[in-house]
């Protein structure tokens, strides 16, 4: 594996963990992890990487090692905070952004609310939500304020080897060495030789805003970098989007994909085949050879 460094800085009031490899001076890649994720599951993609550069990959608010947020977590946070570590890491020069499922998402706001500060975007798996209707805003605000008086928690595990062992179960094709790998990433040991994970379970609670399809294209349109969205050939997410227009034959699985890249302007979709979700975890060498030559160019 490649060596890795560990920091931590403070950002919008928060001290956030990032992970850093390669050379201080190389070309930097920024990288930003999913949901219930840290920014050390990249690390078999870096390896999977020809080319030398500097990963600059954090833990977002509540993940990981960076310190949890007090009021909660509201999806716009999280692109100001990569607007903030860009203010730190990469403040005169236009970036390059991979992010993976919502980080992906994030890295697509961003790059359509300040093109001015973004070179290249790679979206793994970061395609949107489902489209909602404003008339669900009522019942979503009602979940919320539910989920409020009952808020979500995480079951301790009795060792971090049985963190491995879920790790495997929600994704079948992790090896065990890259299991271990994230639950000590994952997961912190207790006094009493448990593990609890550091990850804030108010990232569970719903999210009481409208997922609105138009506001969304509307900021993918306003995007001037080249973008490149990668899909795994296995995963979910087509279905969970809708795979074809309502009411036509699923000619093609990823035409729903396919449809929203549509909305952005210097856009291309390559899939990942043999791969679920997690495609940084389950191929990185096809990962990598599919993003880089785009990076580089």
């Amino acid at each position: 594996m490649r060596p890795s460094a560990s920091l931590t800085i403070p950002v919008r009031g928060l001290a956030y963990h990032v992970r850093t490899w390669g050379d201080p001076d190389a070309p930097k890649l920024f990288m930003l992890h999913g949901w219930m994720d840290v920014g050390a599951s990249f690390q078999f993609l870096v390896d999977a990487l020809q080319r030398e550069w500097l990963v600059i990959a954090p833990d977002w608010r509540g993940f990981g090692l960076t310190a949890w947020a007090a009021d909660g977590y509201w999806f716009a946070d999280y692109v100001a905070d990569l607007d903030a570590l860009l203010d730190h890491f990469a403040p005169d020069e236009p970036t390059r952004l991979i992010g993976h499922s919502l980080g992906g998402n994030v890295v697509m706001l961003y790059a359509g609310a300040r093109p001015q500060r973004v070179a290249r975007v790679v979206s793994l798996e970061g395609f949107g939500i489902p489209a909602e209707s404003p008339a669900v805003a009522p019942a979503k605000i009602a979940k919320w304020l539910d989920a409020l008086k009952n808020p979500p928690g995480f079951r301790p595990y009795p060792n971090l080897a049985a963190v491995a062992d879920q790790l495997q179960s929600n994704n079948p094709r992790l090896s065990r060495d890259k299991a271990e790998f994230l639950a000590g990433h994952w997961a912190r040991t207790e006094a009493d030789g448990s593990a609890r994970l550091n990850s804030d379970p108010r990232h569970k609670l719903p999210f009481p805003t409208v997922y609105l399809m138009e506001e969304v294209a509307a900021i993918w349109r306003q995007i001037s970098a080249p973008v490149l969205w990668v899909a795994a050939r296995e995963s979910f997410i087509p279905k969970w989007l809708g795979a074809h227009p309502e009411g036509e034959a699923a000619t093609d699985t990823l035409e729903g994909i396919r449809a929203r890249i549509r909305q952005v302007p210097h856009g291309e979709l390559m899939i990942v085949e043999a791969a679920g979700h997690m495609l940084h975890l389950d191929r990185p060498e096809a990962v990598a050879a599919i993003i880089e030559p785009f990076l580089a160019s």
